[in-house]
């Protein structure tokens, strides 16, 4: 996926992607393989802190701070869970935390995500651009 700058011209290419797949059975195995592209989590970020509360799966999520934009990194001990974190790290990473604070993320909604999940997996994809907004929202008031 090239480095897009706008929220809408990445939400755009996954919305893309997706629409390029006929079933689920292909959107999952999709979202698995986004799993596996993302990088590993070094172990030593794997601790309770940064474990996501509300998701049934444990997913880890950290972020930094460089140069005025947010970088996130992950990790989950479930491949869909880990696809799913990725599709929000590709939208989200590398922007300001009021572009992040500002995210609707409709393209979840356009790709039938949150009809095609489970009602816990719909509760921790919540859970963790909940947990993505509060480290937005604590860059930006330790830094504004």
């Amino acid at each position: 996926m090239s480095e897009s700058n706008t929220i809408a011209a990445r939400e755009a290419e996954i919305v893309e992607a997706f629409s390029l797949l006929d079933s689920w059975e292909e959107k999952y195995e999709y979202i698995i393989e986004l799993g596996k592209q993302l990088p590993p989590l070094d172990a030593k970020y794997k601790l309770e802190e940064n474990i996501i509360k509300g998701c049934q799966s444990t997913v880890w999520l950290v972020a930094n701070f460089e140069n005025g934009k947010v970088y996130f990194k992950a990790d989950s001990d479930a491949v869909i869970v880990k696809g799913l974190v990725s599709l929000l790290i590709k939208v989200l990473s590398g922007l300001t935390p009021d572009e992040i604070l500002q995210a609707k993320l409709g393209f979840l909604q356009d790709i039938g995500m949150m009809s095609h999940l489970a009602q816990t997996r719909s509760n921790g994809l919540r859970a963790m651009i909940q947990q993505m907004k509060n480290y937005a929202l604590a860059f930006q008031s330790i830094h504004s």
